[in-house]
C-alpha cells in the first residue's frame, strides 16, 4: 500500500508533493486519484476549445495518456501540477481543432464549387480587407496587444506574460482597441 493510499484512507486531502512522488513512481492509484479529481476541470477546458462533447471526451482520454507518458517532464519548480496539466489539455485541444480545420479546408478544396477569394493565411485575409492599416490608428500599447493576439496567435494570458503586464491590462487594451476599430466597420 502506497503512502498516498494510506493518506487518502485517513480522509485527508492529498498533498501535491506526495502526489508528485507517487506519480513519479508510476503509482496507478495516484493516477486514478489524479483522473478522478482533475478530469472535470480539464474536460471543461477541452470542451471550451473543441465545442463538441464526443471529440472532447476523446481528447480528454488522450490528454491523460500524455500526462501518464510524459510525467517525467513535469517540473514542480516551474509550475503547479494543475497548471502543467491544464497547458497539456489546452494545447492538445488546440492541436485537434487545428487538424480538424485543416482537414475541413482540404475537403472544401476538393469540392468543385469551392471558390477561394483570399490567401489561406489569416494574415493575408486581414491584409486583404485592410485591417493592418486600421490598426495603425491605435495607440502603440493597444497595437502591440492586438498584434500578439490576432496576428501571432497568443492567448491573453500568454500576451500578458510576454509583455510582463497584468492580464487585466491586456483585456482592457483589447476592449479599448476593439471599441476604436468598430467605428471603421459601422
Amino acid at each position: 500500500m502506497g503512502a498516498l493510499t494510506r493518506y487518502l484512507e485517513q480522509g485527508k486531502k492529498y498533498d501535491e508533493e506526495l502526489l508528485y512522488i507517487e506519480l513519479k513512481s508510476k503509482s496507478k492509484k495516484a493516477f486514478e486519484y489524479l483522473y478522478d479529481n482533475y478530469s472535470p476541470a480539464l474536460y471543461g477546458v477541452i470542451l471550451n476549445v473543441l465545442r463538441d462533447e464526443e471529440s472532447s471526451n476523446d481528447a480528454l482520454q488522450e490528454v491523460f495518456v500524455k500526462i501518464w507518458n510524459n510525467f517525467d517532464s513535469y517540473d514542480p519548480l516551474k509550475s503547479r501540477l494543475y497548471t502543467w496539466m491544464l497547458n497539456i489539455a489546452r494545447n492538445h485541444a488546440i492541436d485537434k481543432l487545428r487538424s480538424k480545420t485543416t482537414a475541413d479546408r482540404k475537403d472544401l478544396k476538393k469540392d468543385k464549387d469551392f471558390v477561394q477569394t483570399h490567401g489561406t493565411q489569416p494574415e493575408q485575409f486581414t491584409d486583404g480587407i485592410g485591417l493592418r492599416k486600421l490598426i495603425d490608428h491605435l495607440d502603440e500599447d493597444q497595437k502591440v496587444v492586438i498584434d500578439l493576439l490576432y496576428f501571432q496567435g497568443f492567448t491573453q494570458v500568454e500576451a500578458a506574460e510576454e509583455l510582463n503586464i497584468p492580464l487585466g491590462t491586456v483585456k482592457s487594451r483589447v476592449r479599448i482597441a476593439i471599441h476604436k476599430l468598430r467605428k471603421y466597420f459601422v
